[in-house]
């Protein structure tokens, strides 16, 4: 099998390189000429790499082999200055151009990774569900089976500093003497990266190349908490005296105050979250610790 792979340098898609290498799968990545290659170091050399801003968008297709499907994990969220239009781009316009040149080529199934945010909270939100539905009119008309993956909170060690995961995991660690936070009211359904990277590989060797022209899987843990209990978690088992300030931010408009996956497919398939949130953020603050 082969897989191409956008987003391979960030966080998600990275753990999913490290996966599809270890099972045996032939990885090509999609990625620019400036992409930070950390993440990737000790795979680097299992991996056909492809800088879409040199070499453009059909080059791995071309001189790759047949790509039997994608998975897309590329994705921007506008936390790091980018306008609306530079989100746009990143989350519509081209995985958009990527579904077009697969169908043109022939690959069976495009597996994408959405969010459950509802499309008016912002431009991430707005983008990422235009592009997932595109994907339905695509599937729709059979040009190619496409797999909508909702993907709940993931967290896990060495995700990104602007997360509020990891933020919050660090503001305690730290010891921050005050900490704002909203009144935490909200439900969320908060996975660890090893369930969510278990849960890609089962949909991508069961679901590839099936019939089934348009699906839609929900991934989480099933069991979501409010952020007051993520907070006070994070703060006892870091044995921080960090004080939680609740209610010093109010909530943004549109806020989602309830967002739990509905996991009967994933368990249909076999899979199992097997990480609770204690477990999985006694991980992360670990390895905080070491670095």
């Amino acid at each position: 099998m082969h897989v191409l792979l956008t987003g391979a340098t960030g966080y998600l898609g990275s753990h999913l390189a490290h996966a599809l290498v270890a099972g045996g799968v032939k990885v090509s990545i999609l990625k620019r000429s400036t992409s930070c290659l950390t993440r990737l170091a000790d795979i680097q050399h299992h991996l056909a790499m492809f800088d879409i801003d040199e070499k453009g968008i059909e080059a791995p297709f071309r001189s790759g082999g047949h790509i039997d499907a994608i998975i897309h994990a590329a994705t921007s969220y506008g936390r790091n200055g980018e306008n609306e239009f530079e989100v746009f781009k990143v989350n519509t316009q081209f995985p958009l151009d990527l579904l077009q040149t697969a169908t043109c080529f022939n690959t069976e199934t495009f597996f994408n990774t959405d969010t459950i945010l509802h499309e008016y909270l912002n431009a991430y939100a707005l983008s990422k569900q235009q592009f997932s539905q595109w994907g339905r009119i695509f599937a729709e008309s059979t040009k190619i089976q496409f797999v909508n993956i909702r993907l709940e909170h993931i967290y896990g060690p060495g995700d990104d500093s602007s997360k509020f995961t990891t933020w919050m995991i660090r503001q305690c660690l730290n010891r921050a003497s005050r900490i704002p936070l909203t009144k935490g009211e909200q439900m969320r359904d908060f996975i660890y990266i090893e369930d969510v990277v278990a849960a890609y590989m089962l949909m991508f060797k069961n679901l590839t190349g099936q019939k089934k022209v348009w699906q839609e899987v929900a991934l989480g843990s099933g069991t979501p908490v409010k952020i007051r209990h993520f907070a006070e978690t994070v703060k006892k088992l870091t044995n921080s005296d960090s004080e939680l300030d609740f209610g010093a931010f109010p909530y943004r408009n549109n806020e989602i105050m309830s967002s739990s996956a509905d996991i009967s497919t994933l368990n249909a398939m076999g899979w199992a979250s097997k990480w609770s949130l204690e477990a999985g953020l006694s991980k992360v603050i670990e390895m905080e610790r070491i670095e």
